[in-house]
């Protein structure tokens, strides 16, 4: 009996059947690694396989086999996932599998229906599907019946993990899984999901922190690459006639140019009669992208087929989007943000659409790999759009920074294979302030040592200095989140209570004082800011105008209106990594030509190519653009450009630098009155030689808020946590000196 025959003959029945009716004539490589690991050892698993390559389904058949042969008293899986959606699109997928085992499956998050928990409660059993947030409020308000739930928990899994390890909401379920470890006496086995991890043997010990059990993580065979990718580019509200758009599908003429600039026309083209996902890097550009797509639908006398998909839309409308898209005879277009860059369901997809490029190798794969499902290969066109420059357009600004950076992630990944590893905080302050409370509520008074050991004890803070955490508690009592009773112990005081008492404390990550959209009976979502009535915003890919304002309960009444307006949210749209930065220089030196480069964006790139070598930024980091004005090209990722940039500003007095102006981190330009590029660099190699201390980059005054936290924490351990976690001066003096081989 082969291995295959082995492990297929351990599932039960009902997962044979499943595989039959799934027309699978074999168990695939990744299926057969975790059924080894999980039926031969007791070690955690991290799984890592490329989209759509039977992952789910691969840690499950044989942890439900477990379920099925041995059932467990209480709960016997804990299934932690980051967006709802996911939750949402796994447990239907979990509930057909398991139709016939008998073990139940519950999944519990904000949109769920209270009576649904209430049955779990009543009778814990099977497998529970939740967000962080709502573990996090079952830690703090069930904490004394936690042992009947999870006395018999077996399994925790982690979905989507790439987008977990190392951030502050990873970090909160790495305390989750460590403190309901302690509360049943014993750490189940944990099983991470991914498609795109950067460094398998880091986020493997970050999945396996503090739970005392080896983590396995089988290296899957590497697939030969099958991709259909393109990319274009368009000059915005111009009239060139050389910009080429792909011949329409459909016998109608061509919109005027009053009505869509050629960029829109081309993307609408792309996905119009197609099932497709289009992607934007912020919820204002897939708001705005939605709002062109439909407008041109009615210029052309063409059926609405446009969704939208992101966070702050109400759930019944993201459902709609997400029901309507795996439904195999619906045409349907769904612009999204990353909220549909993870592992949901959708079918079939004839087309990915990304406008601009994404902001990591991760994110590429994980969107490319939503479409060329069920024996098709992956399909994504990428769109670039940029103003037409002016004749004085400075240098920096004549670089379509945004097509290199797609070009060197589609590069990294066809050459190496390469994908960013996570990036590990030290000194995560804000969670740290965040589980303090979360733990004090839930156990109630301890004294500072005994809270200072279980929170210090939990594996994110392990780099945490005593004397931080000292200094973090003391701050905490003089602004009443905690209190101290008549025998020294410490309760969470009043301000703690106030913080305690909303649902928004459960989430780490940062968010607003969101206010939620109504159009009649109907919720459409939420925005930041309230306009005053008679005013309109675009919300959902629709525009609305406010009829009246509860400013008291956060509530906006508005009614439907034609038209496109814009709208922003507040956020952080990532960080670059190094070597992608320096890949785009690469493009710019070699004279490949990319075959999925389109006539405008091959052009574009052919312009950018002899505009780089002739103005000499490619031999010369640092270059004059006439007058007292320079500009440096780093050719760095996001800290060790932020490092480089307080480098350059520590030097202002010394070489006369004023007015210092930067754009992601692509360049630095700045004025300087006071000697030359040489003497800049000279004094930069200077302070690389004797030794660049990332605490004393960052000055007194400042303030760095990061985190959703931060603003209650010291301002001088916000000042170390900023140095230690978003500073690289290893990197940027590393690269300072080979700047000044160039003299």
């Amino acid at each position: 009996m082969n291995e295959t025959e082995r492990v297929f003959e351990r599932f039960p029945d009902f997962i044979r059947e499943f595989i039959y009716s799934h027309g699978w004539e074999t168990l695939r490589e990744v299926q057969l690694a975790a059924a080894k690991c999980i039926f031969d050892t007791d070690h955690n698993l991290l799984l890592t396989s490329s989209t759509a390559s039977g992952k789910t389904e691969a840690a499950f058949f044989p942890v439900l086999t477990e379920l099925y042969e041995n059932p467990p008293a209480g709960i016997g899986v804990l299934y932690v996932a980051p967006l709802k959606s996911l939750i949402n699109d796994q447990f239907v997928r979990i509930e057909d599998l398991l139709r016939e085992s008998g073990i139940r499956v519950t999944h519990w998050h904000g949109d769920v229906a209270a009576s649904q928990k209430k049955k779990l409660l009543e009778n814990p059993s099977g497998i529970l599907q939740i967000t962080p947030e709502s573990l996090e409020s079952m830690l703090i308000h069930r904490s004394n019946d936690l042992v009947r739930l999870f006395a018999d928990l077996r399994y925790i899994i982690l979905d989507e993990v790439h987008t977990l390890t190392g951030s502050d909401r990873g970090n909160q379920i790495l305390c989750q899984m460590s403190r309901l470890g302690h509360i049943i006496g014993r750490n189940p086995r944990r099983i991470g999901l991914s498609a795109t991890v950067g460094d398998v043997n880091l986020v493997a010990a970050w999945l396996g922190a503090g739970s005392g059990r080896e983590t396995d993580a089988p290296i899957p065979t590497e697939e030969k690459l099958h991709w259909r990718l393109g990319m274009e580019h368009f000059y915005i509200q111009n009239t060139r006639t050389d910009q080429a758009v792909e011949p329409r599908e459909k016998t109608e003429p061509a919109p005027s140019a009053k009505t869509a600039d050629a960029g829109y026309s081309f993307m609408y083209d792309c996905v119009y009669g197609k099932k497709a996902l289009v992607f934007s890097n912020s919820r204002e550009e897939t708001e705005y992208l939605c709002a062109t797509f439909r407008q041109i639908a009615k210029q052309r006398g063409d059926r609405d087929i446009f969704l939208i998909h992101h966070g702050n839309l109400s759930a019944s409308i993201r459902e709609e989007a997400e029901l309507k898209m795996k439904e195999d005879e619906d045409l349907s277009v769904t612009c999204a943000t990353v909220t549909m860059e993870l592992g949901i369901d959708i079918g079939r997809l004839e087309r990915i659409l990304q406008n601009e490029s994404p902001n990591s190798v991760s994110s590429f794969l994980q969107r490319l790999g939503r479409s060329g499902r069920r024996g098709q290969p992956p399909e994504m066109m990428m769109v670039f759009r940029e103003e037409d420059p002016l004749p004085n357009t400075p240098l920096p600004q004549l670089i379509p920074w945004e097509l290199l950076k797609a070009v060197a992630i589609v590069e990294l990944y066809r050459e190496e294979r390469f994908i960013e590893p996570p990036v590990m905080r030290k000194l995560p302050f804000s969670l740290l302030f965040h589980q303090t409370l979360s733990v004090l509520a839930s156990s109630g008074e301890l004294s500072a040592r005994r809270l200072a050991e279980r929170v210090l004890g939990l594996p994110p803070f392990a780099a945490v200095p005593k004397e931080d955490y000292k200094e973090l508690l003391l701050s905490m009592l003089q602004n009443d989140f905690l209190e101290m009773t008549e025998e020294k112990g410490l309760i969470v005081g009043l301000a703690g209570e106030r913080l305690l008492k909303s649902f928004r404390f459960y989430a780490v990550f940062k968010d607003s004082e969101d206010y939620t959209v109504r159009c009649g009976s109907d919720e459409i979502g939420t925005i930041t800011t309230p306009p005053p009535v008679g005013d309109r915003f675009a919300l959902a890919g629709m525009v609305w105008e406010v009829e009246e304002l509860d400013i008291q309960r956060k509530l906006i009444y508005v009614k439907r209106v034609d038209g496109k307006m814009e709208i922003s949210w507040p956020g952080d749209y990532g960080e670059v990594h190094t070597r992608i930065v320096e890949r785009m220089k690469q493009v710019l030196q070699e004279d490949t030509v990319y075959p999925y480069l389109k006539p405008n964006a091959q052009k574009r790139l052919d312009v950018a190519r002899h505009l780089a070598r002739n103005t000499g930024m490619l031999e010369h980091s640092v270059v004059h653009l006439g007058g007292y004005s320079w500009c440096v090209f780093p050719w760095l990722g996001t800290r060790s450009f932020r490092t480089l940039r307080k480098l350059i500003a520590a030097e202002s007095g010394h070489c006369g630098i004023t007015g210092i102006e930067y754009e992601g981190c692509y360049f630095i330009r700045f004025k300087m009155t006071k000697g030359n590029d040489f003497d800049l660099i000279r004094a930069l190699e200077k302070r690389v030689e004797a030794g660049v201390s990332a605490e004393k980059l960052v000055a007194k005054g400042e303030i760095p808020i990061f985190g959703k936290y931060d603003e209650m924490i010291p301002n001088d351990l916000l000042r170390k946590a900023y140095a230690v976690d978003h500073l690289n001066p290893t990197e940027a003096g590393k690269r300072i000196l080979q700047i000044s081989e160039e003299y």
